[in-house]
């Protein structure tokens, strides 16, 4: 297995503080991009998602970018459900949640809607799983264990 895979899958098996972190985020992540690419739980879907994203984000085409936030949201969230490229999908979720603060959750902390706790929340506990990895239970310490085995080839 290369450097890079090896580094972006190792995880300390013994880490349980990573699971309910990965179990919070993956589920909120997969619901939230399940809104913007289905439009159940009350979403949008994409075509109005995309239509938001350019009218009043200005991010053109808004076609791509719903469909990078939504993908990263939903199969990201899956991802870190299963504790899989934990450090990855971190990442991405973690990013997608810089741009909401950025774009649309910059005019106030605590405001409803508006303000930008929530998606702060979310950054934070990506940036966590950056940190740590899968921790115990995840598809990661499977692999590292199985890698660490084989003598790392």
């Amino acid at each position: 297995m290369n450097k890079l895979v090896r580094k972006l899958l190792s995880t300390q098996s013994c880490n349980w503080a990573a699971l309910p972190l990965r179990l919070a985020a993956g589920s909120v992540f997969l619901g939230h991009g399940a809104q913007k690419l289905f439009g159940i739980w009350g979403g949008n879907g994409l075509q109005n998602t995309a239509g938001f994203f350019e009218s009043t984000l200005h991010m053109k085409p808004g076609i791509l970018w719903a469909s990078l936030a939504a993908g990263g949201e939903f199969f990201g969230g899956i991802a870190l459900l299963l504790g899989f490229a934990t450090r990855f999908f971190g990442l991405v979720g973690g990013t997608i949640m810089a741009v909401a603060i950025y774009t649309v959750h910059n005019s106030a902390f605590f405001l409803g809607k508006s303000g930008m706790e929530y998606a702060l929340t979310l950054l934070l506990v990506s940036l966590s799983l950056v940190i740590s990895g899968g921790g115990a239970l995840s598809i990661d310490s499977a692999l590292s264990r199985r890698n660490s085995a084989t003598g790392g080839n």
